[in-house]
């Protein structure tokens, strides 16, 4: 009898204590049962370490321990090469993870319709720091099916024209990331990167259930720490942009790039960087050559 495919869960922690144990049993709480998991701590300033160290006590995982912040792209490349699994779970430690979570996405890769499939995503609850529902990514009827289910398949160019993923609920190829070369270490966010760069290449499909829990923290990444970041985080965005507008092979996928780059100008300006609009700015005026030509 074969045996599943080993999925690693990479677990990136930083500051999580309040959080980290419930996403850490809902790891060990999947039905799913080939199972590495890897937890990265990047020198949070709480409790988290003694938390994890704890745990690993009685669970079989590798703890990485940086001395120092490196950030989330770096911790996950680190992390990476430590990977045995066929397929990668990036997951951050205040999230949640439903039992049937690795088990429904691994049957997908199993199931779908698509050859070149790399990235397989789910639909996700957003809920708020102490667990009370917000709402859904995807609007759900009553059996928790989405209302619209998102596009699959070459979604390239549905992404450029707006995001419309979780990095919360994806399952990943490990050959994909490899041959990516991992997350882009210069950035400070990683997951639109991503999603760019191997929807350019890869297949993107949909399992239509709600299968993770993404919380909404005050202080996580997204939040406080992006707005003392701001300026980071835009050149970041830039840099995607730009290399999204390398990697554009069809006017229509300029047309679509261009709408996001105009909203990041207008972002930019309402945030008083002007460095960052000018690059945006200078970004906007080559697409359109592109378009015109």
């Amino acid at each position: 009898m074969l045996r599943n495919p080993l999925v690693t869960v990479i677990c990136l922690c930083y500051n999580h204590e309040r959080f980290l144990i419930e996403a850490l049993e809902s790891i060990k709480n999947q039905t799913y049962g080939e199972i590495q998991i890897i937890i990265t701590d990047d020198a949070s300033q709480d409790n988290s370490v003694q938390l994890i160290k704890h745990w690993i006590k009685n669970n079989d995982a590798l703890f990485i321990e940086n001395k120092t912040n490196i950030g989330n792209t770096k911790s996950f490349n680190t992390a990476l090469q430590h990977a045995k699994g066929e397929y990668i779970v990036d997951l951050a430690t205040d999230d949640i993870l439903l039992p049937n979570f690795i088990e429904s996405l691994v049957s997908k890769f199993k199931t779908s319709k698509y050859k070149n499939l790399g990235v397989v995503f789910s639909n996700v609850e957003l809920i708020e720091e102490n667990g009370a529902h917000k709402y859904y990514l995807y609007p759900i009827n009553n059996d928790f099916t989405a209302k619209t289910k998102p596009v699959t398949g070459n979604i390239y160019s549905r992404l450029l024209h707006s995001y419309f993923l979780s990095s919360a609920s994806i399952l990943m190829k490990t050959d994909v990331l490899k041959l990516l070369g991992g997350y882009d270490e210069n950035l400070m966010y990683e997951d639109v990167d991503f999603w760019f760069r191997s929807s350019r290449i890869y297949d993107y499909d949909y399992v239509d259930k709600v299968l993770v829990k993404k919380r909404v923290v005050s202080d996580s990444l997204g939040t406080n720490f992006k707005k003392k970041n701001r300026r980071k985080f835009g050149e970041s965005t830039y840099i995607i942009c730009k290399k999204a507008f390398n990697m554009n092979e069809k006017k229509s996928e300029h047309k679509a790039l261009q709408n996001r780059v105009i909203y990041e100008l207008k972002l930019a300006l309402k945030n008083r960087d002007l460095v960052t609009a000018s690059h945006f700015l200078s970004l906007a005026f080559k697409i359109q050559l592109k378009i015109t030509l």
